[in-house]
């Protein structure tokens, strides 16, 4: 614990601070977190930012009734997102109203509340680099048949109107979302060790 403290705090320092702080560091250390190469101070803090852009999965009931949440999970752990917040529920009518307000005029959508409250959801907060794209992909096509093998939907989907997993679309739109599922106190900022190897990137 105290070794991964120092380590944060050096890596604090280099990132901030002056000339001054990288003297006082030991020239091995310095190396060791440089990578034995100059940084651009900018891009480092840049890809930062990118990293913790998040996104809004959600295992629907027909996933949950067929005991998919830990394939889903697995896949998003797998490809190195980390998960920042999670909770089964019961949606409620007001919420999904609002989460598919964009879909009122269509002539599914009562059946799709219907649906969407049929059972327990799974709802999570994934954060990562390029995360809301890449969790597109990997969700797959919303019709089961047109969904490439190897994505969720591909591999678990059996009809449009069943399709497993809901996936935010924008970036916007995963933030809209994410305010609407969860609280900012139910989302952990915590430290994934991994993720010193992938940041600068």
């Amino acid at each position: 614990m105290l070794r991964r403290r120092v380590f944060h705090a050096a890596l604090q320092q280099l990132f901030t601070g002056t000339q001054e702080t990288e003297r006082a560091l030991p020239c091995g250390l310095l190396c060791a977190l440089r990578g034995g190469r100059s940084l651009d101070l900018h891009r480092h803090k840049s890809s930062l930012l990118d990293v913790r852009e998040r996104t809004l999965i959600a295992v629907k009931p027909d996933g949950v009734q067929r005991r998919l949440i830990g394939q889903i999970i697995q896949r998003f752990e797998q490809r190195g997102f980390k998960l920042v917040g999670l909770k089964m529920l019961q949606a409620t009518q007001d919420v999904l109203s609002e989460h598919y307000c964009h879909l009122r005029t269509k002539p599914f959508y009562g059946n799709l509340l219907h649906y969407m409250t049929s059972g327990p959801l799974v709802v999570m907060v994934w954060e990562g680099h390029n995360v809301v794209q890449t969790s597109r992909t990997m969700v797959g096509n919303t019709n089961p048949a047109e969904a490439l093998a190897g994505t969720v939907r591909g591999d678990f989907s059996i009809h449009v109107s069943r399709n497993v997993v809901h996936a935010s679309d924008s970036v916007e739109g995963a933030q809209k979302e994410i305010q609407l599922w969860f609280q900012t106190k139910d989302l952990l900022d915590w430290d994934l060790w991994d993720q010193t190897s992938t940041d600068d990137v």
